[in-house]
């Protein structure tokens, strides 16, 4: 298993070559070292002598029972702390406590991971008990703590300490020596918002919560949960790491909804794909041989009963593969793959439509019976399997699936559209129209016409309040998660200014309102805007519980690339390629990412009537180009017309684009 890995780490790592380095770096978050210091002293109590000096790896003493000081690192940050006990006496003894929102500094507790508690200190502290040793210590590694941006250190006896060399040793993304090498970017200046750097900051705060949570094969949190106050994050999380979770500091496990976001983000980001490969062995590994049950997580979780996360393992696969091109790995996960899409269809009944009866999903309520989310993802899967049938020469798979997709877009339309309302409903008895299955209508193409997605575009905003959309389908409630497809429906049907205030509202306030970490993406929130995410769904109204750095909300890194610079691939690797730039309301952007065939870059700029477009993309690959509007075009020196929604096609290689409107 070790060469293995180690051959897998090589072949990937040949294909993440380091973006182009530029003024974009400014933002990004990963650490420039893996070994990582306190930037400021955030709160002191009691008596603590010389604190400041523990941002410059100096020494302070904390005096008395209850003193502390609270360390502020900066940004997210996860792994083991390690520090030096310069002076102690024989009862000498500290605690650490750990918080990714400032909220919950405390000396007496940290934030939760491993369960919810109304009481906000299920976790407690990690104690370090006398006698201390003099000179170096390293916390535990079965109490590993996977995310938080602030560190308490408090003195639990009335003797004195002193402690210096306060540091954490970085434990998520351990096969990159250089946190911040990542192989895309991104970088615009956004003229509407408060900070113009807005959108490149929210770029790379996506990426950089997906580094966070990508993590080492046995640092998942243990289940059965350790006993309250306690935590502890030293399970196996799958079959091989590095391996992709849903949080930093929780749950720490494969859920295969979450890298439905997580996963265009790491390719466009970092392209670091083995970690994906990696969770998706590890579902179709616990597949049941019998039924073709997929689970809704993986270990040590290992939650069963979700038709719908059962999809998204299925699009997932489809994901890997498209940025990929990894026909070997597809070979090995097809017997099992086609079993899974067979479960799926076998849920089909009378109606044409399948009937949900696997209800775990993201949290939302409801999605039993002929429901509308469940069906728009059996869509998606039948497309994305057909798609994949095509590449392994399963012809007849390819055309019985498709012709089953044809069928239930049918289907779907005729159920579910709601004209009065102008979107569709969420089951065939309501009048409920949820977040999630209309932005799926009109991401993964159900809807039947341009009116129709603009239809659903418009009736999408009745939700919003001035943070974002507020869940039908889960009240009072804002889902970063289904928030994601939302912002690209809204650039998909052409809405690219209703997107744009979405993501504003939503990540804007995520990003920097001070209760959070400001670096890393929030698993959701309140319609207030509070951290009380699921309190009555799940989470036993402990917002100290909800993530900080969750993969499911960093949507805007892949629709900033998609959409706004508009460079995506259309086959496996990038062989086809499409460059269809939504302006946005922007001047100018530019941006990029890798795929095993090399570089694919894109830089425009609006001016007036005048739109300028360079396009940078490997020898031997071919593509398209949709211009913002029609008129004179000018490529590589050569004159041509376009017309609206006419398409340039192109080879691979180097080209400048001139448009006169």
């Amino acid at each position: 298993m070790f060469f293995w890995l180690l051959f897998c780490l090589c072949a990937l790592a040949s294909v993440r070559a380091s973006a182009p380095k530029g003024p974009w770096d400014a933002f990004n978050y990963a650490p420039k070292s893996r070994t990582v210091f306190p930037t400021a002293v955030k709160e002191i109590h009691g008596r603590v002598q010389n604190a400041k000096a523990l941002i410059s790896k100096g020494a302070a003493t904390l005096v008395g029972n209850g003193s502390w000081v609270a360390l502020d690192f900066g940004v997210e940050v996860g792994g083991l702390v390690s520090l030096d006990f310069e002076r102690v006496s024989s009862n000498s003894s500290i605690a650490l406590s750990f918080t990714e929102s400032p909220v919950f500094i405390s000396p007496l507790t940290s934030d939760d991971s491993s369960y919810p508690s109304a009481n906000t200190s299920y976790d407690g502290v990690l104690h370090v008990p006398a006698p201390l040793p003099t000179g170096f210590w390293t916390q535990p590694s079965a109490w590993l703590r996977g995310g938080y941006r602030y560190l308490t250190i408090v003195s639990t006896s009335d003797e004195p300490v002193t402690v210096s060399n306060i540091s954490c040793a970085i434990s998520f993304a351990p096969h990159f020596p250089n946190l911040r090498d990542y192989s895309g970017y991104f970088y615009a200046s956004d003229p509407a918002f408060h900070d113009k750097n807005f959108l490149t900051k929210l770029w790379y705060a996506g990426a950089y919560t997906v580094q966070t949570n990508t993590v080492p094969l046995d640092t998942g949190r243990q289940v059965p949960f350790v006993k309250s106050p306690g935590w502890q994050n030293n399970a196996t999380l799958g079959v091989a790491g590095p391996i992709i979770v849903d949080g930093a500091k929780r749950d720490r496990a494969v859920w295969p909804g979450d890298m439905g976001i997580a996963v265009p983000t790491q390719f466009v980001s970092t392209n670091d794909l083995l970690p994906t490969r990696n969770a998706l062995l590890t579902m179709f590994a616990a597949i049941n041989p019998s039924t073709g049950a997929l689970p809704e997580s993986g270990p040590p979780l290992s939650q069963l009963g979700s038709d719908t996360y059962h999809a998204w393992t299925l699009i997932g696969t489809h994901n890997y593969y498209l940025y990929s091109g990894d026909t070997a790995w597809l070979q090995t996960v097809w017997a099992n793959y086609t079993k899974a899409v067979a479960f799926l269809e076998g849920k089909v009944d009378s109606s044409g439509l399948i009937n949900i009866t696997g209800l775990r999903d993201w949290a939302r309520l409801g999605g039993g019976g002929h429901n509308s989310e469940g069906n728009a993802l059996l869509y998606q899967v039948l497309v994305t399997a057909a798609d994949l049938a095509s590449h392994v020469n399963a012809t007849s798979l390819s055309t019985a699936w498709s012709a089953n997709a044809t069928a239930l877009k049918q289907r779907f339309n005729e159920v579910f559209w709601l004209p009065s309302a102008g979107l569709y409903r969420d089951n065939d008895t309501t009048t409920l129209c949820p977040q999630d299955a209309n932005s799926m209508a009109v991401l993964f193409n159900l809807t039947t016409s341009a009116e129709q997605a603009n239809s659903v575009s418009k009736g999408l905003t009745k939700n919003w309040d001035e943070l974002g959309p507020v869940a039908p389908e889960l009240p009072d409630t804002i889902s970063p998660f289904i928030s994601g497809l939302e912002l690209q429906a809204h650039f998909a049907s052409g809405n690219d200014a209703r997107a744009m205030d979405l993501l504003r509202r939503e990540w804007g306030y995520m990003l920097y309102t001070p209760l959070s970490v400001q670096s890393t993406l929030l698993e959701g929130f309140t319609a207030n805007g509070s951290l009380s995410y699921r309190s009555y769904r799940g989470y036993n109204y402990d917002p100290s519980y909800t993530s900080h750095a969750h993969g499911w909300s960093s949507g805007p890194t892949s629709a900033l690339t998609y959409y706004v610079l508009g460079l995506t691939v259309t086959s496996p690797q990038g062989r086809t390629w499409s460059v269809a730039p939504h302006t946005s309301g922007l001047s100018a952007a530019q941006g990029g990412f890798t795929t095993p065939l090399g570089w694919y870059g894109v830089q425009w700029s609006l001016k007036g009537h005048i739109f300028s477009l360079d396009i940078d993309v490997p020898a031997g690959t071919s593509g398209e180009v949709k211009l913002p509007f029609a008129g004179k075009v000018v490529v590589n020196g050569k004159e041509t017309k376009v017309g609206d929604g006419e398409v340039l096609q192109l080879n691979g290689g180097k080209y400048s684009l001139l448009v006169t409107k």
